[in-house]
């Protein structure tokens, strides 16, 4: 498969990218800094620069045609303002989303937040974060020429991965490894079945091969 990564040089993106090389997959990571490029090519990835806070829906369309999927990664990062949260976290995803129906590519997978709501009214950057989430979630949710999945996962951690989780509509809080959220990833890229699906993630008892044919009714 071909898959196009927004936010390719992201914790999760990186792990994302370095799984699907393995395998054999070809792995395209969009990236805003072209000194980001090295990083993906040793993930096994093609960088594709491009800023996704001005770049056009053709602009964007012409680097996702003839792939297979879509994930949506990026985000403005903790140390950004609320300005950013809206220009990435829920104008990127919107503009992603546009570009993939443009392209023709089905599949779009979004790893958003727990606890992202657009309905959210406080003012904190962290609120400022959840709403704009919830907003991009809510457009993406909208758009009937995509096969969405949202992934919603816990409070994310560098420890290693251990390949168990928990995953449901609504799992209350927990902690998930990054190595973990990218496994889960490629499982839902295989799973067509899980379309639809708006989903949150946590470490649990679960394998997550099992775990995502489970929430797909497999």
């Amino acid at each position: 498969m071909r898959i196009v990564i927004a936010g390719g040089h992201g914790q999760i993106a990186l792990r994302l990218e370095r799984l699907l090389a393995a395998r054999g997959d070809e792995a395209v990571g969009v990236i805003r800094n072209p000194q980001q490029s090295e990083d993906l090519r040793e993930a096994g990835a093609e960088p594709v620069v491009l800023d996704l806070e001005s770049a056009s829906v053709e602009e964007t369309a012409e680097v996702l045609r003839g792939a297979d999927a879509v994930v949506f990664a990026a985000g403005a990062g903790p140390d950004s303002g609320s300005a950013r949260k809206d220009t990435v976290d829920r104008g990127a995803a919107v503009l992603f989303a546009d570009a993939a129906e443009r392209a023709g590519v089905r599949r779009y997978v979004v790893v958003s937040s727990m606890g992202a709501d657009p309905d959210n009214r406080g003012e904190e950057v962290f609120d400022v974060y959840q709403r704009a989430k919830g907003e991009a979630d809510a457009y993406v949710q909208s758009r009937s020429g995509l096969a969405w999945t949202i992934l919603r996962p816990g409070m994310l951690t560098n420890d290693a991965g251990t390949g168990q989780i928990q995953l449901a509509a609504s799992t209350g809080r927990g902690p998930i490894p990054r190595d973990d959220v990218a496994a889960v990833l490629v499982e839902l890229l295989d799973t067509p079945a899980t379309a639809g699906l708006t989903l949150e993630l946590i470490s649990g008892n679960k394998p997550v091969t099992v775990a995502v044919k489970d929430i797909a009714g497999n």
